[in-house]
């Protein structure tokens, strides 16, 4: 191979490196949270500065959290859920399929919106594939109306 065409070939590679990339963070951005959706959960911001692994700050207010439904905490990555009124619980917000945020909780089940698997909102047991394992849970404090990381 001639020395032009290694050069044209090393710079072929750095275009389609550049455009993975590019891809990769469009794609990522396309399953990160939103604000509010249709099913009952919210993307939303935490309920004090910083989190509840920073000094026990909260994560969110329990009046924001729906009976049935939840929040989703994308900064935090948590997903708080109230399956029975004044029942909260918390799972990691990453799917275990593919790591895609979850979104939607309504009617007790989290749903992932990149392959649609479903998890119970009380225990964050799979309800539906293609996901296999159950949603981590996180250990939370409900106090005084608010939710923090224990």
């Amino acid at each position: 191979m001639s020395a032009s065409q290694e050069n044209q070939v090393h710079v072929g590679r750095r275009a389609v490196v550049a455009a993975g990339a590019t891809g990769l963070a469009v794609a990522l951005t396309a399953c990160g949270g939103g604000s509010k959706d249709s099913g009952g959960s919210d993307t939303v911001e935490p309920a004090g500065e910083g989190n509840g692994a920073n000094g026990g700050a909260p994560l969110a207010r329990t009046a924001d959290v729906p009976e049935g439904g939840g929040l989703v905490l994308a900064d935090q990555g948590v997903v708080v859920t109230q399956p029975k009124a004044g029942e909260f619980k918390a799972f990691s917000s990453k799917c275990t399929h593919q790591g895609c945020a979850v979104k939607g909780i309504a009617d007790g089940v989290i749903t992932c919106p990149c392959h649609n698997s479903t998890f119970d909102a009380a225990t964050g047991e799979v309800t539906g594939g293609p996901a296999t394992m159950p949603l981590p849970e996180k250990q939370i404090r409900v106090e005084g109306g608010s939710i923090t990381l224990a």
